[in-house]
């Protein structure tokens, strides 16, 4: 706890105990912290005092200060393998935390010109859209779009509401040996369902992750697009 007659600042005194409490596993990654009332009581200082350390461990990377929700412990940072065959579920194991996720929606849609062109397909071609959110540890780290030729996979829909998996629904529909042709990395800032979705502010960037897989034929059989909060994750590019 802290000391004041030690001749060290009230503030950092704090954050040092707080930094303590969460090496300690007092406070798991990801989990929130006390309210700022809650810290100011426990303390005993006033609340400009404790929004001071507070300001120091989110500068220092120990926290994450969120707007009307609190403050958390910043999570494990997760290393996203980007190689010839990547898959979720298989990165996330990979470092033995959990993969998990929900669907947001699976529809045929008519095609945008701009994917259409990206899947090498004819103006008017219809797609299948997937939309999903990835978990790590039960905590959301992304939003994806996926696109497929809903030629080349007839039963998607059915299939995928089965499985629960797009790598299994494409091997059930015999594209299993898909791989990755393109990878292209923007940062951008998050509109408010993204940001509702990754529960994150909307002044946090979000890195976009454009992806091609193609088929052992060089057929393109997903356009990706998802969007991921950059301080839960930093991808990494095999050589």
């Amino acid at each position: 706890m802290i000391e004041r007659k030690s001749g060290q600042a009230l503030w950092r005194q704090i954050a040092t105990d707080i930094s303590n409490a969460i090496r300690s596993g007092q406070f798991a990654p990801g989990s929130k912290l006390p309210t700022e009332a809650e810290l100011s009581e426990r303390y005993g200082v006033n609340r400009h005092t404790l929004r001071r350390a507070v300001a120091e461990l989110a500068e220092d990377g120990v926290i994450r200060v969120e707007q009307g929700r609190g403050s958390f412990v910043q999570e494990h940072v997760l290393d996203y393998l980007v190689a010839k065959k990547t898959r979720f579920s298989d990165n996330v194991l990979r470092q033995k935390r959990t993969p998990g996720g929900r669907t947001l929606l699976v529809e045929t849609v008519e095609g945008d010109p701009s994917i259409l062109k990206q899947l090498e397909l004819p103006e008017g071609s219809e797609l299948i859209r997937l939309d999903r959110i990835g978990e790590v540890d039960g905590r959301p780290i992304s939003v994806g779009s996926h696109y497929f030729p809903a030629s080349r996979v007839p039963g998607f829909a059915g299939i995928y509401e089965e499985l629960d998996s797009i790598t299994r629904t494409l091997t059930h529909l015999g594209h299993g040996e898909y791989t990755r042709k393109v990878t292209r990395v923007t940062a951008s800032m998050p509109d408010a369902q993204d940001a509702e979705c990754l529960q994150q502010p909307r002044n946090r960037p979000v890195l976009m992750v454009e992806s091609i897989n193609v088929t052992p034929d060089g057929a393109p059989i997903e356009y990706g697009l998802a969007r991921y909060a950059a301080d839960r994750f930093q991808l990494v590019f095999e050589s």
